[in-house]
């Protein structure tokens, strides 16, 4: 089937850069709107930012200025790009994409990532 993958996370000071990578990899006939969602301990998965296969962008008030969402729609995968990170962007961040799979019928779905976890220290 089909399966999202991330990677990146880790332990960073504030102020400091993360990379998020999440490929998308299996049975796939094309791929929509890919981005990345978080949930930060205690509260609500939220939206950090999306991305379309045309290169359209769409960032949380909190991500703009500060984070970059990217594709590479030839390896299936999007990246987060998160500079300045402040110890309020803890939490574990989760790859999400709309997927038309290519066995038939081709039914879309939305998948999730397991999800990776980015810590930020004061």
């Amino acid at each position: 089937q089909v399966q999202l993958v991330e990677s990146g996370g880790g332990l960073v000071q504030a102020g400091g850069s993360l990379r998020l990578s999440c490929a998308a990899s299996g049975s796939i006939f094309s791929i929509g709107v890919m981005g990345w969602y978080r949930q930060a301990p205690g509260k609500q998965r939220e939206l950090v930012a999306t991305a379309t296969s045309g290169d359209s962008t769409n960032y949380a008030g909190f991500a703009k200025g500060r984070f970059t969402i990217s594709r590479d729609n030839a390896k299936n995968t999007v990246y987060l790009q998160m500079n300045s990170l402040k110890p309020e962007d803890t939490g574990v961040y989760y790859c999400y994409a709309v997927i038309q799979g290519s066995n038939w019928p081709r039914y879309t779905n939305e998948y999730w990532g397991q999800g990776t976890r980015v810590t930020v220290s004061s």
